[in-house]
């Protein structure tokens, strides 16, 4: 082998090493790249998670609090009070239209925690809804009823259903103060401050 000959050979091994280390450099990039980018996009489904479930369990509390306030005026169950009690139901409903959502949050006991407390409040908030409606419907058979002791025996299942629709609204009361911890576990993540729907909400 010639000078020549070594001095090409050398230099194919150099080219050949440095398209060998390129490719190298190309793909690690690619996938911290990649990594970075998933990381990222992690990040960032977390974070509209939180302001998603932020948002419902504000508008959630305010509801249940315009509820509370208005069962105070008038007709305990009247209609206002019914509205409010069903729109506290469709955020509710939303949230369960969005459940998968929850899973990109990465806190399990936040998730947990959520999820908890939504169940504790639909199961009452549907008994409450419900119950209404029954009562609404047998205060109507008692009025109609001409039979005394019908009707007695009537009117103190009707006072059953109430004492029970009294205590599922209670617990519902219960559960809703503790929706602000849960938000407060929110924020951090969301990086947003859902006082200022309660603030607008208080105006």
């Amino acid at each position: 082998m010639t000078a020549a000959d070594s001095f090409d050979f050398l230099t194919d091994q150099s080219t050949m090493w440095a398209v060998v280390l390129g490719a190298i450099l190309a793909t690690l990039g690619g996938l911290v790249a990649t990594i970075l980018e998933r990381r990222l996009d992690r990040r960032e489904r977390e974070q509209n998670a939180a302001l998603f479930f932020g948002e419902v369990l504000s508008s959630l509390g305010i509801i249940l609090r315009f509820a509370d306030e208005t069962k105070k005026i008038g007709e305990p169950y009247g209609p206002v009070t019914m509205r409010m009690l069903r729109s506290a139901r469709s955020e509710l409903d939303l949230y369960d239209r969005n459940r998968e959502t929850l899973f990109d949050l990465r806190d399990a006991d936040l998730r947990a925690r959520i999820q908890t407390l939504l169940i504790r409040l639909s199961m009452p908030l549907d008994g409450v809804i419900e119950a209404s409606d029954d009562i609404k419907a047998m205060r109507e058979q008692v009025k109609a009823q001409k039979d005394p002791a019908e009707r007695a025996e009537m009117e103190a299942r009707l006072k059953q259903d109430e004492a029970r629709r009294d205590l599922g609204y209670e617990f519902i009361t219960e559960t809703a103060a503790q929706l602000k911890s849960v938000i407060g576990g929110l924020e951090p993540v969301a990086k947003h401050s859902f006082d200022r729907l309660v603030k607008i909400a208080r105006n």
